[in-house]
C-alpha cells in the first residue's frame, strides 16, 4: 500500500509513529527549505527515532518559502485571509485529491455522510478573496450533500433565516457553517429555537467586530439560535486535517493529525497533558508540503488526545480560521 493510502488507514499510535517516520524521511529528502531548517538543528533521518526527535518547522515560513517536495508544479496554492498591513502564508499542494481524501473522510468520522445534511454557508470574508483552503472543503460538501437548499448565502441574512427555519422545523438534519461575526450578525437580526440544526463556528472576527472570549461568543451564540452548544472547526491554511468540536471549545483531531504542546521557553522540548503550551501540529495529509509544523497557537492536551486553543502569542499575526482569545 502506498504511503499515502496508509496515511488515512491509521488506527494505532503505534502506526501513527512509524507512518511519521517514513514521512519524516520523505520530506527531509525532498523538500529543501525542510531538509535546510532539520540540518541547522542537526537533525536527519539517521537521529531522529520518534515523533520527539523531529524538528517542527515554524510556520511564519509559509509566509516566506515555498514549503514544497520535489520540482512538480502544484496543482493548487491556497492563501491565508491575513490581516491589513501583514503578510499571507501560501500552501503549495501538489496533489488536491490529498485534501479531499483528508476533509472528506474527516467529516465522515465526526457528522457522517455531507448527504444526510442540507449544509448551509455563511462565510463572506472568505468568499469575498480567492485561495481559501475553508471554501475549497466547504464547495466540495455542499456539492456531495445533493440537497437544492445546500448553498452559501453571502449577505442574504433574511433568507437564510427563511430556510433555515423551515428546515429545521421539517426535522431536516442542517449544518450551518459560518465565520463568527457573521453568525452574531444572523442572530442579532432573527431569533431562532433550531432542534434539528448543528451550527459551526470557524473563527474570527475578521476585524468585523471586536474579538471576544471563546466562552461569551458561544453564549451569545447559543441564545441566538436556540442551541444547547456551538460547534468549532480548527484549522488553517498550512494545514490539509481539521479537528472538530461539539461544544465548549475542546476539540478531536482525525487519526492522521496530532498535536504536541511544546514549552514556550523551550521550542525543542514537550510539555505533559495537561499543561499549556505552544501548539506543534503533525498533519500526515501534509505530505508533500511539511507535516510538522510549529503554530503560534497556545493550547493544552488532554488525557483523551482532545485538545483545547487558549489563545496565541503575544507577537503574533490574528490569522484567519483561528479564535483569539484574549
Amino acid at each position: 500500500m502506498k504511503l499515502e493510502e496508509r496515511i488515512f488507514s491509521i488506527k494505532t499510535d503505534k502506526e501513527f509513529e512509524e507512518i511519521s517516520l517514513e514521512v519524516f524521511d520523505y520530506q527531509f529528502k525532498n523538500n529543501e527549505v525542510y531538509k535546510e531548517f532539520c540540518s541547522y538543528l542537526k537533525k536527519n533521518p539517521a537521529n531522529v527515532h520518534s515523533v520527539y526527535d523531529i524538528p517542527f518547522l515554524p510556520i511564519e515560513f509559509f509566509k516566506s518559502k515555498r514549503i514544497f517536495c520535489g520540482n512538480n508544479t502544484e496543482q493548487q496554492i491556497f492563501t491565508s485571509s491575513g490581516t491589513i498591513g501583514s503578510s499571507t502564508s501560501k500552501h503549495f499542494v501538489k496533489d488536491i485529491s490529498v485534501y479531499e481524501k483528508s476533509f472528506r473522510k474527516g467529516f465522515e468520522l465526526f457528522y457522517g455522510k455531507p448527504s444526510e445534511y442540507v449544509i448551509l454557508a455563511l462565510l463572506p470574508s472568505y468568499l469575498e478573496r480567492s485561495g481559501s483552503s475553508l471554501i475549497y472543503m466547504v464547495e466540495d460538501l455542499i456539492k456531495q450533500s445533493n440537497n437544492t437548499n445546500s448553498g452559501f448565502y453571502l449577505y442574504e441574512l433574511d433568507k437564510l433565516a427563511e430556510i433555515l427555519d423551515n428546515l429545521d422545523k421539517k426535522g431536516q438534519k442542517t449544518l450551518l457553517i459560518g465565520v463568527s461575526f457573521a453568525l452574531l450578525d444572523l442572530t442579532e437580526k432573527h431569533q431562532f429555537q433550531l432542534k434539528n440544526t448543528i451550527v459551526m463556528e470557524t473563527g474570527g472576527m475578521k476585524g468585523r467586530r471586536k474579538e471576544l472570549i471563546r466562552e461569551e461568543l458561544h453564549r451569545i451564540l447559543c441564545d441566538g439560535f436556540g442551541t444547547q452548544q456551538i460547534h468549532s472547526e480548527y484549522g488553517m491554511t498550512e494545514l490539509l486535517s481539521q479537528g472538530y468540536s461539539s461544544g465548549k471549545g475542546i476539540f478531536k483531531t482525525v487519526p492522521w493529525l496530532k498535536i504536541l504542546i511544546r514549552d514556550t521557553n523551550d521550542a525543542l522540548s514537550f510539555l505533559p497533558n495537561g499543561k499549556s503550551g505552544g501548539v506543534n501540529i503533525i498533519d500526515l495529509a501534509n505530505i508533500h508540503s511539511c507535516s510538522f509544523i510549529a503554530t503560534q497557537d497556545l493550547g493544552k492536551v488532554y488525557n483523551d488526545n482532545t485538545f483545547e486553543i487558549l489563545g496565541r502569542f503575544d507577537n503574533a499575526d490574528i490569522r484567519g480560521c483561528n479564535l483569539l482569545v484574549m
